[in-house]
């Protein structure tokens, strides 16, 4: 049986049984998409990307090239197995979360002004090392920000839904948000994360505190965090934004003390040579009908 798999990669390595699709050999546009069994999704490609399993009707994978795939179950159609790409932008997501969190910390969005206006502003930040931090979340991404901090000089403590290896219960979270300097949201988007900061939470926050959120932006209170933000009380560190992209005019725009990204956390370099390592390990399952690697539902 020959599995007609498409990918964006014109040069990826396909194991035998396998007739590989791309966009220059089949364009999604003007193909018969009804021949596509596994379709990874294009990166970055946002709706559209996914809009196109709607004419695959022999779909039988539907791979996403991201950890989060709360926007592809909508998509997800009897038969239909979805993998996400854990572990695919560990690397990148968890370097972004550092640097957002030092820039925040040491005083990048003041840099940035005093620089545009051709200013010397000379003045003491709080330093990122003997940072107090708390990271939420317990997947890949999670793992990797904490073993990119082991060189700093910082304490910190995990918080999870089940309280294991080693991490806090999501249900002690608001008893020590008080303490923490700096709180990195590295969780998927769900029915229980969904405003999660809002603003009784945020209240909760040490004054001067960073938060970092490379998750997903509903995860926060984006009236409440700006509030916070142009009290002055807060500072934040956002690769992810609610809504997204961010409109024209937007108040997060212009809020105080914060250091905005546009959704680039595994958007570098380093992803292709990640994914397709992915996508061959899944093409070499499917042709031996072993199961795929993360799946995360089922049509």
């Amino acid at each position: 049986m020959t599995h007609k798999i498409w990918t964006q990669w014109e040069d990826l390595d396909v194991p035998a049984g396998i007739e590989a699709l791309n966009p220059k050999n089949f364009p999604l546009e003007t193909s018969d998409l009804s021949q596509i069994s596994f379709y990874m999704v294009p990166y970055m490609s946002g709706r559209k990307g996914l809009e196109y399993t709607t004419a695959m009707s022999n779909l039988k994978t539907l791979q996403v090239p991201n950890a989060g795939f709360d926007d592809a179950l909508e998509f997800l159609k009897p038969g239909v197995t979805l993998c996400n790409a854990r572990g695919v932008h560990d690397a990148s997501t968890a370097e972004l979360a550092v640097a957002l969190a030092i820039s925040s910390r040491r005083g990048f969005y003041d840099f940035a002004q005093a620089q545009a206006a051709g200013k010397w502003a000379n003045k003491r930040y709080p330093a990122f090392n003997d940072s107090k931090i708390g990271i939420i979340g317990a997947g890949s991404i999670a793992k990797t920000l904490a073993s990119y901090l082991a060189p700093y000089d910082v304490e910190v403590t995990f918080f999870s839904r089940s309280g294991s290896d080693g991490s806090m219960k999501m249900s002690e979270l608001d008893s020590q948000l008080p303490h923490l300097d700096i709180v990195f949201l590295v969780l998927p988007l769900n029915d229980e994360s969904k405003a999660l900061f809002d603003a009784a939470r945020l209240a909760k926050m040490k004054d001067g505190a960073v938060l970092v959120n490379v998750g997903r932006g509903p995860i926060v209170d984006t009236d409440a965090l700006i509030a916070e933000l142009n009290s002055g009380r807060l500072f934040a560190g956002l690769d992810v934004t609610n809504p997204e992209p961010l409109p024209e005019g937007h108040p997060l725009w212009s809020a105080k003390n914060l250091v905005l990204s546009p959704h680039v956390g595994g958007n570098s370099t380093a992803f292709d040579s990640r994914a397709k390592k992915l996508a061959t390990a899944q093409l070499e399952r499917l042709v031996r009908g072993e199961e795929l690697l993360n799946i995360v539902a089922k049509g």
